[in-house]
């Protein structure tokens, strides 16, 4: 059960980094540093990154 909670959470990391993404694109657009980017790259693949691993945990399926 935990580990479908963890999977939840990290589909909602997901979504956040997508809007941090959009804004960071936005951001750029308008003549911000291209740190922005950066940094929302950087959050969206950790948060992708986690729902990866989590996704991979829900199917092993429970050890012991």
């Amino acid at each position: 059960m935990t580990h479908r909670i963890s999977a939840l959470i990290s589909v909602f990391g997901v979504f956040a980094s997508v809007l941090l993404l959009a804004l960071a694109v936005r951001e750029y657009r308008s003549g911000a540093t291209v740190l922005w980017l950066v940094f929302g790259a950087a959050a969206f693949l950790g948060a992708v990154y986690a729902l990866v691993v989590d996704v991979r945990r829900l199917r092993t399926g429970p050890t012991a």
